[in-house]
């Protein structure tokens, strides 16, 4: 995990292993630090999702042009005025 986030992540495991190691009742210091690691994680994550507005405006956007597009009419293959498709040849076009 590079970057800023790594760098905290193992500052964390080392200081943990060393509390662990001079507590007295380990089990209850890894649970309280999973709990504040978990709650940790969830504020970094609740404001990397909050911080970034120009997501929600792209996708209001986006939503709104395709509202906006028509959907295609179905015509017909056969009508006057209209080439017939062709069927592929025995050998591959030039183009």
């Amino acid at each position: 995990m590079p970057g800023p986030l790594g760098i905290v992540l193992g500052m964390w495991a080392y200081s943990l292993t060393q509390l662990t190691v001079l507590a007295d009742r380990p089990a209850e210091l890894l649970a309280g630090a999973a709990l504040v690691l978990l709650a940790a994680l969830l504020a970094v994550q609740v404001a990397l999702a909050g911080g970034s507005p120009r997501v929600g405006r792209r996708a209001v956007a986006l939503r709104a042009s395709s509202r906006r597009c028509r959907v295609p009419r179905l015509v017909d293959p056969d009508a006057a005025g209209r080439p017939r498709p062709r069927a592929p040849g025995a050998y591959p076009s030039a183009a």
